[in-house]
């Protein structure tokens, strides 16, 4: 989508990886982040946000404009955390607040682990962490049927395994609409280091309770209000109860903010204004 406030985008070098990053505005620092969704992901709600904040947004290593030197490599949440520790330290405008969601939201709670020092407030909006639910023996059996559909070459086949694991609901004709279409090279070059070298770090990764409960940083736990029953519902209200706080509701479900960010930004604000 267009940018409706001013765009300043740069590459940051870091170990492995040369990281696209994009700043708009100007006020307390805001990183808005996902994995395997990158900056464009969040174009809408960074807008929104950089009336009254800088707002940083990036692609995670290995996705789009974010290159990596070793592309057979994964790209774990230490160190897609590690990243977002470097991009805060080389903006030089923390300690920031950090908005990540999905394999984004696993990222900032291994930023938070590593680097509480660079991160006031922390919200994990539904991280897909299977380690933490009593079934998560089935979903890793899934998870890896789900890849071995999606290398065999059926992706409209693994689509439909991936949202019959996610317990995500969807009408055959949406998906065939959504997934069923052509890919340009850049997707399919992103669903495939998605596929290969972020899905399992990221859903299997098991986060450090202890670090995060002595962590300085206010982590919040958010959850879409239409997520109820969903996989990553179950998964964030598990490490919720893990550290002991109640998650807090935004609107819509697992990409809320990026299909209606006017919605998303007014209880995303309560939440910054709070810490």
């Amino acid at each position: 989508m267009t940018s409706t406030q001013p765009v300043a985008t740069a590459v940051l070098d870091v170990p492995g990886a040369h990281l696209y990053y994009e700043v708009r505005g100007s006020g307390p620092l805001v990183v808005l982040v996902g994995a395997p969704m990158g900056a464009q992901s969040f174009a809408g709600l960074a807008d929104l946000l950089a009336t009254d904040h800088t707002v940083l947004t990036t692609d995670p290593r290995g996705i789009n404009r974010s290159t990596v030197d070793d592309p057979d490599a994964d790209a774990t949440p230490e160190q897609r955390g590690d990243d977002l520790a470097r991009l805060i330290t080389h903006l030089d405008a923390g300690p920031s607040a950090v908005l990540g969601s999905s394999g984004g939201a696993v990222s900032t709670l291994a930023l938070v682990q590593a680097h509480p020092e660079v991160v006031r407030t922390a919200i994990a909006h539904e991280p897909p962490l299977q380690k933490l639910v009593g079934d998560h023996e089935r979903l890793r059996e899934l998870t890896e049927d789900y890849l071995d559909t999606y290398f065999a070459g059926d992706v409209l086949g693994s689509w439909r395994k991936f949202l019959d694991m996610a317990d995500i609901a969807m009408p055959e004709e949406l998906i065939q609409q959504i997934f069923g279409g052509p890919r340009d090279p850049q997707q399919v070059a992103d669903d495939d280091f998605q596929n290969a070298h972020m899905l399992r770090p990221t859903s299997f990764w098991r986060p450090d309770i202890d670090a995060l409960r002595a962590a300085s940083t206010r982590i919040v736990i958010g959850i879409g209000d239409e997520s109820t029953g969903q996989l990553c519902d179950r998964t964030s209200r598990a490490l919720a109860e893990l550290l002991s706080i109640e998650p807090t509701p935004f609107p819509g479900d697992h990409i809320g903010f990026a299909e209606d960010p006017a919605a998303f930004a007014p209880p995303l604000r309560a939440v910054l204004a709070g810490g």
